[in-house]
């Protein structure tokens, strides 16, 4: 039978194929909806093996780290617990002048870990674009490129998804949602990120943080719309679109800045959201009890397996910032208690998970280690046979 690769339908065919493989790698490198961000500037953290533990017992599937640090990913080996690795924005200037650097980089730090260590994503570099350092803005697409490229020499492109988180800088607006675009001077850089990305089938990552809206102006912000309670809400008059939540505004802005540069069908992934639990004076909102309130409604709404009000159909996902206080975070109070957990791996505040605490006031130091993770797991095994 002679095949005409010029008909419609072997062209629809074709097309359907690469959006089935697109949202299959999606698929693959998020499992369910809710992650977190396993960030690891602190002194006094639990080592990687109690954290695996803990996350095992909070039934948390996804983690997203800032780099690739051997330690963490020896310690995930078998766990099943998928994980985004960082290429932290320090190597993409050299990542970005040639592949065999990038080859290099993986061959050490990813490609001997799997497949016993779920690495399912590769984030190059961290809020790049809308920063303040041009010549990172230009690395960026080449780093991913040559990640990418260095991937699929080994055979490992259908397996590690290949992103880059943005930060809200990128958007020139974002109020209401359906008037949201990028910012002039970004999109020269943005345009061939997005076009190279659509080609191998990755999301939008982009770290929207409600906080930090609220914090920034909370004589205009309804501090109910921001923490996912009752309230009037916004009305978007272009889509007549209602929001009684910002999280699910600051999604579809996105999707709204994708849909005005051609790029209707790409999934928005939130890389990073979260509340603050302390703060200095001029923070405006940054206490327990909001930081309870937010992240307790935010995994209700994740756990629903929902679209949002311009995305219906577009399952929501998102890493929530962060698993643990971290104390050596530069910048204000706020930068350093995010934490959904303690050190000592007891909870924060009442989220819905159960902390797990050791038998005794020991250090939970790397020496400390074996330890904690016996009394993890017999508090594991006790939880299960409850649940059971």
């Amino acid at each position: 039978m002679i095949t005409n690769f010029s008909s419609p339908f072997f062209l629809w065919l074709l097309l359907l194929s690469c959006a089935l493989f697109s949202h299959a790698l999606a698929d693959k490198a998020f499992t369910g909806t809710y992650g977190v961000n396993y960030g690891r500037i602190a002194d006094n953290l639990p080592p990687p093996e109690s954290v695996v533990t803990l996350l095992k017992a909070a039934k948390i599937k996804n983690i997203r780290i800032y780099d690739s640090d051997h330690q963490v990913l020896t310690a995930f080996k078998g766990s099943g617990i998928e994980i985004v690795v960082g290429l932290p924005n320090e190597f993409l200037k050299d990542m970005s002048v040639a592949e065999d650097r990038a080859m290099s980089w993986i061959k050490e730090n990813v490609e001997p870990f799997i497949p016993g260590t779920k690495i399912r994503g590769i984030a190059v570099g961290n809020e790049i674009l809308g920063g303040t350092d041009i010549e990172l803005w230009e690395a960026l697409l080449p780093a991913a490129r040559n990640v990418y490229s260095s991937l699929q020499k080994l055979g490992l492109a259908k397996d590690i998804q290949v992103s880059s988180p943005h930060s809200e800088a990128v958007f020139a607006n974002s109020y209401p949602p359906s008037s949201c675009t990028f910012k002039d001077d970004v999109m020269p850089y943005m345009r061939p990120l997005l076009q190279f990305f659509s080609q191998i089938g990755s999301p939008f990552f982009i770290n929207a943080y409600p906080f930090l809206a609220y914090k920034n102006d909370p004589q205009h912000i309804d501090i109910n719309y921001a923490l996912f309670q009752k309230s009037p809400g916004i009305y978007d008059a272009k889509t007549k679109l209602h929001y009684d939540n910002m999280f699910d505004a600051q999604v579809d802005a996105a999707y709204a800045a994708l849909e005005k540069v051609g790029y209707t069908k790409m999934e928005v992934i939130v890389s990073e959201t979260g509340w603050a639990s302390r703060g200095d004076e001029n923070e405006a909102g940054a206490t327990l009890k909001n930081a309870r309130t937010y992240n307790k409604n935010l995994r209700k709404r994740l756990l629903k397996k929902k679209g949002t009000p311009y995305r219906p159909k577009m399952v929501v996902r998102a890493y929530i910032f962060a698993l643990f206080n971290e104390n050596l975070k530069p910048g204000p109070t706020s930068e350093r208690n995010f934490g959904l957990f303690k050190p000592d791996g007891s909870i924060a505040y009442d989220i819905g998970f159960t902390g797990l605490k050791p038998s005794s006031a020991t250090s939970l130091h790397k020496g400390s280690g074996s330890s904690f993770v016996m009394v993890f797991t017999t508090c594991a095994a006790i939880l299960l046979l409850l649940a059971l």
